[in-house]
């Protein structure tokens, strides 16, 4: 490699570059990385980012862009991690603990004496007419000195080299999970590469985390810590799961959570839990609709006065969100000689704010080159480059600040420095911006020793933004030599709550229809299977069978009307009707509706899931999709054929889950759901095939279809050598005690998971009760009985499996009552008031 190029990667022409010196040459650090990947040669190094990829769609890392919803979802990681050396890194992690400092002093201040204030070294305005200062939230102190528990910046580094502070993230700062999941996946995709690199791990990080969570246990003993998401449609939901994961907390919603005698509890299958410590996830106004946003469903009534008796912690504190107005940027030099008594050693971007006259003056004159913020950020209201606007959008935009300028700030344009990118097959420069964290300690900051890089991969993008498409890198801060791997769980051992495996009835109720929705489809496509098979025989079926086996798919299916309407049409050609039940995501019960209600309630209970739980359930998608593909009608291949690579993937789930899942609560209700559903399948099935009397070829063709469905016709065969007979099917079918698929064989496996489910009452439950009937009446049941007709239907067959399909829906309708929460969200009875409309 020469000394000025990697691939093709061209000399710095303006600014400032990571990799290169203003001469163009490399800069020591980086020489290994880039002849490293210089030997790995091109299409090596797209394997890789190939790699990457998978790695992480199988781990389900996700973000959400909210202006384009029908977007790849996918979290974006390039294979080319900005380098950072150790001497240098020492420097910005001695500032950032000093900001942090600053910003922990400044929340302290504004939600106390507010002496800044009283002395004019800020004025009223900027902090009172910031909609993340909130009032209620006054004199609420945390455990210890530092009351700002994690700190965000986004640094850039300007022109001369140094770096800057473009932003501070302090409300729940973002990025922290996904800079770990980066630092896996790099981990995995260049294992020598990084560890021949030296650099410095992060596990020290997240351990530091997890105990300072732990340390702010207001109530004593060990610590039962939640992390509270917003829920699945949250851009960052996968990060909350993972680090709820990582950190062996558990994963809530605000309905997961009550307030109920001046505490906040979980509640669990096994009644409520105290929670001691809550890391959030949401915006601080939608935490409690009754002292902040009244029409908030995501948070928890009463919470911020729980917090106000200091019985629960929050981290970041409710009303943290105030200090990332970037206003506070343009006096945040006077904040630190206030506050510190010293200039800050990393200074911020040059920053104005509207609402003083003079600098509204210079923003509107010079709209052009600068960055224009929204003192309060939320969603659909983003920074906006002046260079980017055209004449009439200035003008707009100068229209819009003047009418409200205490909402507005703007920045210096600062465009960071280059990196070395890996984007269409080659190195090519890119500008990036780094986030870093800090987490607080007993008495002062610890540093993350890295952080979450992102870069455009399109150069005419001058905003760096994952909502707007931006890309992650890994951040490699290196070492002199090797570091001691740390491990966060071999720190943390000693912490264990009691108890800590207690679920919420969500998360249990979310796991008993996954299994249901997951046994569902599979049903739905082994009888769809059938029916193509027996359809596409070289023999003619008789009318009446295919009546029988057509209308069986709409009744076991539930897809009404289908092919219960009786219309020739549909007999004449039914395909198009059974590959709508197949594909149909719109209509219920079709198999695509299934399994996308099974992939959203695993989604719903990520954390709960194993890495390689994770991959199966996105083979089951990406399997969905490619039986579309297979069904096309330019497609020659066979349906009965096309369905089996699904079913089979739906068969490594179910025994993937058997095999791994621990048998806790979460493992009892996915089983329950299965077996339920199963259940409730088979009785259906034998309904519709097998109430109604026949003449014996046809009838026969009808038991072999009903033990093809249950994938039970070989051994039917191996057992039975005298050939097809109702009786021997009904016995292999419903009361083989040894047939995993048979009808007593889930009553038996619901009542072993009943037994183990927790129950201080010694009388049974009332779905208890119902399973023990449903068991009863098929045991007691007489096979040569159920096979005698009365005018054509096997009337006994036909009451017995009615009689059991209630039951069955019963149990169902009895653990959802007894075991699920079925409580409405908070409800505003009133208008909100002014003040709130604002929030």
């Amino acid at each position: 490699m020469s000394s000025n190029t990697a691939f093709t990667y061209p000399s710095p022409q303006a600014g400032v570059d990571e990799a290169y010196d203003t001469e163009g040459g490399i800069r020591p650090h980086w020489r290994y990385l880039l002849h490293s990947l210089q030997t790995l040669g091109h299409d090596a190094i797209e394997e890789r980012q190939k790699k990457a990829r998978r790695i992480l769609r199988d781990d389900g890392a996700t973000y959400k862009i909210y202006d384009e919803p029908d977007a790849n979802q996918s979290w974006q990681l390039n294979p080319i991690p900005l380098l950072i050396h150790s001497d240098e890194w020492s420097s910005i992690e001695t500032a950032l603990v000093e900001r942090a400092e600053l910003f922990n002093l400044l929340l302290q201040d504004i939600y106390g004496e507010r002496n800044l204030i009283r002395r004019g070294v800020i004025p009223p305005e900027l902090l009172f007419s910031h909609q993340g200062f909130l009032r209620p939230c006054q004199h609420i102190k945390l455990p210890g000195a530092q009351q700002l528990i994690v700190h965000g910046a986004d640094l850039v580094r300007a022109q001369d080299g140094q770096m800057r502070v473009m932003a501070d993230r302090t409300q729940a700062p973002s990025g922290a999970g996904y800079a770990l999941e980066n630092r896996t996946v790099m981990n995995r995709v260049f294992p020598s590469l990084f560890r021949d690199s030296h650099v410095h791990r992060l596990s020290l990080f997240f351990s530091r985390l997890r105990q300072r969570l732990q340390d702010l246990n207001p109530n004593g003993g060990v610590a039962r810590i939640v992390v509270l998401t917003p829920g699945i449609y949250n851009e960052a939901y996968f990060e909350h799961a993972y680090l709820a994961n990582y950190l062996g907390f558990q994963l809530v919603q605000g309905g997961d959570l009550s307030v109920r005698n001046s505490y906040v509890w979980m509640k669990a299958l096994d009644g409520l839990k105290r929670v001691d410590v809550i890391l959030r996830r949401v915006d601080d106004v939608y935490c409690d609709p009754v002292e902040l946003k009244g029409d908030s469903r995501l948070g928890v009534p009463g919470l911020l006065e729980v917090a106000r008796l200091g019985h629960v912690a929050i981290a970041n504190p409710l009303g943290s969100s105030v200090l990332e107005n970037p206003a506070l940027l343009r006096y945040l030099p006077a904040v630190a000689q206030a506050l510190l008594g010293r200039d800050l050693q990393m200074p911020s971007v040059k920053t104005w704010w509207c609402g003083n006259s003079d600098d509204l003056e210079y923003v509107c004159s010079n709209l052009k080159s600068l960055l224009i913020k929204p003192t309060y950020r939320r969603p659909g209201l983003y920074e906006v480059y002046g260079a980017d606007l055209d004449d009439k959008k200035l003008q707009a935009w100068q229209n819009r600040i003047r009418k409200n300028p205490l909402q507005f700030a703007a920045q210096e344009y600062v465009a960071g420095a280059q990196t070395p990118t890996w984007h269409q097959g080659q190195i090519q420069p890119r500008a990036s911006v780094l986030r870093t964290f800090a987490v607080a300690s007993e008495s002062s900051y610890a540093v993350m020793p890295g952080g979450l890089t992102r870069v455009n991969l399109d150069p005419d993008k001058k905003i760096i933004s994952n909502q707007r498409g931006s890309v992650s890198k890994d951040t490699w801060v290196l070492a002199s030599e090797p570091e001691k791997q740390i491990s966060l769980r071999t720190l943390d051992m000693q912490s264990s709550t009691e108890g800590s495996s207690a679920l919420p009835s969500r998360v249990v109720e979310n796991l008993f229809w996954m299994g249901r929705y997951a046994e569902r489809a599979e049903s739905a496509m082994r009888l769809l299977r059938t029916v193509f098979i027996q359809l596409n025989k070289t023999e003619k079926l008789p009318d009446a069978v295919c009546r029988t086996l057509l209308s069986a798919v709409t009744h076991v299916t539930a897809t009404y009307p289908g092919f219960t309407s009786l219309q020739p049409e549909l007999f004449k050609n039914p395909e198009p009707e059974m590959i709508a039940i197949i594909l149909d995501s719109r209509r219920l019960g079709s198999v695509a509706n299934n399994l996308t209600a099974m992939i959203e309630a695993a989604e719903q209970v990520k954390e709960q899931l194993s890495s390689d739980t994770q991959r199966v359930i996105n083979d089951i998608g990406d399997e969905l999709e490619q039986l579309k593909l297979a069904l096309e009608p330019s497609s020659l291949s066979a349906p009965e054929e096309a369905l089996a690579p699904l079913i089979t993937t739906l068969l490594a789930f179910a025994g993937l889950i058997h095999e791994s899942m621990t048998r806790g609560n979460g493992w009892h209700f996915m089983e329950m759901g299965r077996r339920l559903e199963r259940a409730l399948q088979i009785i259906n099935t034998l309904r519709s095939l097998l109430a109604t009397e026949f003449g014996e070829i046809e009838q026969e063709t009808l038991i072999e279809s009903s033990l093809l469905c249950s994938e039970a016709l070989i051994p039917y065969r191996r057992r039975y050598q005298n050939g097809i007979h109702l009786e021997q099917a009904l016995e292999m079918l419903m009361l083989n005690r040894k047939n995993p698929r048979s009808l007593i064989y889930q009553l038996n496996e619901l009542e072993h998971h009943f037994s183990d489910l927790p129950d201080d009452r010694e009388i049974l439950s009332s779905e208890h009760k119902l399973l023990l009937e449903a068991t009863t009446a098929l045991k007691l049941s007489d096979i040569n009985t159920l096979v005698k007709t009365h005018n054509g239907i096997r009337t006994e067959l036909d009451q017995l499996l009615s009689r059991l399909q209630y039951l069955m829906t019963q149990v169902a309708k009895a653990i959802g009552q007894r075991y699920f929460d079925h409580t409405e969200g908070p409800q505003l009875l009133v208008k909100n008031a002014e003040w709130q409309e604002q929030l």
